[in-house]
């Protein structure tokens, strides 16, 4: 597998990163995890508008599926070979009429599912894209949101998503080779553990986990990075660094 970072910003996009977006590749096959403020334009770097096989949305939080409607308009629209088969999306519930109130003026109710083929995910649950298997899992957020463990050939990607300590993290992490997890919150200023991890709880889950290797994301541009990268790095004893876009991956 190769993982491309495209966004890692949390909450709105910063000066150098746009949001939560993460680009999986395995056998020629295309997986784009997340599409939060400004992804569909880094997305654009690194694969062609209509190369995606597949698309998983952990949550329906702005920052992490807002340019689905912007990309909503590049399929429905297309100028050049006419309107797009429908792509495969696995989301929460409730997720094309979340984007068609987002879009707010769609062709009609169902135009979303024209380019969008929707599926409803549910906790504790696997299945394949392509040459890939999904895990997913419930994860700690004020609204329904999904970590993903991908596998492929015998490596595993595990991505928190958005949330606070919890077994359901820790288990899609086992062992993983490599762990994305969110690091949003200083620890010592921010307790709020129904929302988000900080670096040291990172840390800990990964070290519990018995991951490889931690890359830290969804820092928010008023979180310091090097903070949560010293406090990550006191809690787990194996490589630990920030997540950057652009940066890719080999699994």
């Amino acid at each position: 597998m190769k993982l491309t970072v495209v966004g890692c910003s949390g909450s709105f996009p910063s000066a150098e990163s746009a949001c939560s977006s993460y680009l999986v590749e395995a056998d020629g096959y295309r997986l784009l995890i997340d599409m939060g403020n400004g992804a569909l334009g880094e997305l654009q770097r690194h694969c062609g508008l209509y190369d995606l096989d597949a698309i998983v949305l952990s949550h329906l939080h702005a920052d992490h599926c807002i340019d689905m409607c912007a990309y909503f308009v590049a399929r429905y629209y297309r100028y050049e070979g006419g309107r797009c088969e429908a792509i495969p999306v696995h989301g929460p519930k409730g997720t094309e009429q979340r984007l068609t109130t987002a879009y707010a003026d769609t062709p009609s109710d169902t135009s979303m599912s024209e380019v969008f083929d929707f599926h409803d995910l549910a906790p504790a649950t696997t299945f394949r894209l392509g040459p890939l298997t999904i895990r997913t899992d419930l994860v700690r957020h004020p609204v329904e949101t999904y970590g993903f463990r991908v596998e492929h050939n015998g490596r595993a990607l595990v991505y928190s998503g958005d949330t606070g300590p919890c077994a359901a993290l820790t288990g899609l992490a086992q062992g993983a080779d490599l762990f994305l997890c969110e690091a949003s919150f200083t620890a010592g200023k921010e307790d709020l553990p129904e929302l988000h991890l900080n670096g040291r709880e990172a840390g800990e889950v990964a070290e519990e986990a018995g991951v490889e290797r931690l890359v830290l994301t969804h820092i928010p541009p008023w979180t310091d990075p090097q903070h949560n990268l010293r406090d990550a790095r006191a809690a787990f004893g194996g490589p630990v660094e920030l997540a950057r876009p652009g940066a890719v991956y080999e699994l």
